[in-house]
């Protein structure tokens, strides 16, 4: 006797079930998804790298760089950074000088991954494209030859090198005050060729950092919004 009846409530409320789906689909043919009405030009950032200038200040290396950014639909942000990278570094248990300088660029672009693009924070992914070409001059101290007496000096100036570089950037953007906006990003670096001279490797790549085949760096950016 009760099965008619659980068979019954379940024919209702599927029914239910099925009219409110239908009326919501309805709603949602009616309801237009109306364009991106954003301008695609919505500015131009200029920045300063700091935490570079300070390592520069504070130790043996570092870097002064500077970059523009375009604003796109608030969106995309293609962007270019160039510097300029110095070393004079000295290693203390052998006393072996490394030293070089040399100006680097980066082109790529940063792509605003936050749902509202139009907030005055951003969280943005990145990618860029580094290149430097530069001299990089290495001495050492006389070394005492055991063999044949005497001593030997070893070094090299004005080795050739060149870099290529590609970078995973993540960042966060900041608004503090009107048109001044603070930047913070992790930028992992990999190196996609280079070339070094034949009897040294170079110690210090402008705009790459220590040389190797990667590398992790953090970045502070002043940025004003023009």
């Amino acid at each position: 006797m009760n099965r008619p009846k659980r068979i019954s409530t379940y024919i209702f409320f599927l029914s239910i079930s099925l009219l409110f789906s239908a009326t919501a689909h309805a709603q949602r043919e009616k309801t237009p998804i109306l364009p991106d009405s954003t301008a695609w030009f919505q500015g131009v950032e200029v920045s300063a790298e700091m935490v570079g200038a300070a390592m520069k200040l504070l130790g043996d290396r570092g870097q002064y760089e500077a970059g523009v950014r375009i604003n796109l639909k608030d969106r995309y942000f293609p962007v270019a950074e160039v510097g300029y990278g110095m070393c004079d570094h000295e290693e203390k248990t052998t006393n072996i000088t490394y030293k070089t300088k040399a100006p680097y660029g980066r082109i790529g672009l940063d792509f605003n991954v936050m749902k509202n693009k139009h907030d005055a924070y951003r969280l943005y992914l990145g990618a860029r494209y580094g290149f430097t070409s530069f001299k990089a001059d290495y001495s050492s101290p006389p070394v005492i030859d055991a063999k044949w007496g005497g001593t030997t000096e070893w070094g090299e100036t004005g080795m050739k090198c060149k870099y290529h570089w590609a970078e995973a950037v993540f960042g966060v953007q900041a608004k503090i005050w009107k048109f001044v906006h603070l930047g913070w990003s992790m930028r992992y670096k990999k190196r996609i060729s280079y070339s070094e001279g034949e009897h040294s490797k170079a110690w210090y790549v402008p705009g790459f950092g220590k040389s190797g085949n990667s590398n992790i760096m953090g970045t502070f950016h002043l940025i004003f919004v023009i």
